[in-house]
């Protein structure tokens, strides 16, 4: 190791440090499987503290260039042929993450450490065919997780796995059928209506308001579902107020009719008190509940779930049943083991950190 930090630099001695480093493990001076040198040797060869250290090799594992092992130290993780810190490794203007990966998605050393662990928990039991519905192990995840985070009592078989939200926006088409007509908020996610009208469903844009949808226009449309996204709502921002939910459940209850809950973003609140879903105000009736992965853990995290009330779960193994799960079991059992784990949560929580930091700057 033969690093020299300059001083004088509006460059931090920690992402010196990250730098100098991510060029050694790529050049080969640190092979896969080497351990990296000691924080207080580091710190004692380049004259920094082992908390600027630290912050170094936090940033080495959270990037994929290494791991930390307990007691152990640091061990290189990356391999020339890996995609993470290919583009990295460009002196100029110096080591960056991959540009279509978010600041504040999932580390990379955490989600290959749990791929490692259920690659050898499994084995070849990760060859069979998913059920269904999706595997077990993740539904029962989902179980404990939903309650614990948002107070949403369910079971495993009201739980539908599937790739991503616009393949789920597709069952409910299916589920609801074409003689439903939907209401979305306007202005809303376009793939939403895009999805709903390919299925041949006729969708009422009901305008948003600042505490959710106006209140004139949703008594006046004809529509028995309701597809909204009370917090949160892209792209106008807007979250429903506690009042406009109730009355959400009101217009489905009168109706005898469904609202669908998108919640893609509800994790990643600021505020320290999640809201409350419309799925548990409702007691689990009449309300579907919808989430994905994608958002929470990378874009490339292709997985989304359904919770299903209990009226709908005969109507839907009855005409959707027998779809075979769109996810891989090695993804499931991953996400499984995130939750399983509390690195999930651990990750949540790290992010609405930053995000409140970042407000009060």
């Amino acid at each position: 190791m033969n690093f020299v930090l300059q001083e004088g630099t509006k460059k931090p001695a920690y992402l010196q440090l990250y730098e100098a480093f991510a060029r050694e493990i790529v050049n080969g001076a640190y092979p896969f499987g080497a351990r990296l040198p000691s924080k207080r040797t580091v710190a004692a060869e380049t004259g920094v503290s082992v908390i600027t250290v630290e912050h170094a090799m936090e940033l080495l594992c959270d990037e994929g260039y290494a791991e930390a092992r307990e007691r152990s130290g640091c061990f290189v993780t990356y391999r020339t042929d890996d995609f993470t810190g290919v583009p990295a490794v460009k002196q100029t203007p110096g080591p960056k993450p991959m540009a279509q990966v978010p600041a504040e998605a999932f580390p990379y050393s955490v989600y290959a450490r749990t791929v490692r662990k259920v690659l050898l928990d499994y084995d070849r039991q990760l060859l069979a065919r998913s059920p269904n519905d999706g595997c077990e192990a993740l539904r029962l995840e989902l179980c404990a997780y939903l309650l614990r985070s948002r107070g949403i009592a369910v079971k495993p078989e009201q739980i539908i796995i599937g790739s991503g939200a616009e393949y789920l926006y597709g069952l409910l088409a299916q589920l609801f059928g074409r003689e439903q007509r939907f209401a979305l908020e306007d202005p809303g996610y376009r793939k939403i209506r895009a999805v709903y009208e390919a299925h041949g469903l006729v969708c009422d844009p009901l305008p948003l308001r600042a505490d959710g949808i106006d209140t004139d226009s949703l008594n006046k449309t004809e529509a028995t579902v309701l597809h909204v996204t009370p917090f949160h709502s892209y792209p106008s921002g807007v979250t429903a107020s506690v009042s406009k939910r109730s009355e959400y459940l009101r217009w489905a209850r009168a109706r005898g009719g469904f609202v669908i809950e998108d919640n893609y973003d509800s994790e990643l609140t600021v505020s320290r008190k999640a809201e409350e879903p419309l799925f548990a105000l409702a007691g689990g009736e009449r309300v579907v509940y919808l989430n994905t992965f994608s958002h929470t853990i990378s874009p490339s995290m292709r997985v989304g779930y359904l919770v299903l009330p209990a009226q709908l779960i005969g109507r839907y193994a009855e005409t959707l049943g027998f779809y075979s799960c769109t996810v891989p079991l090695l993804e499931q059992y991953v996400l499984a083991e995130l939750l399983r784990s509390g690195e999930y949560e651990r990750h949540i929580n790290r992010v609405r950190r930053q995000r409140r930091k970042a407000l009060a700057e």
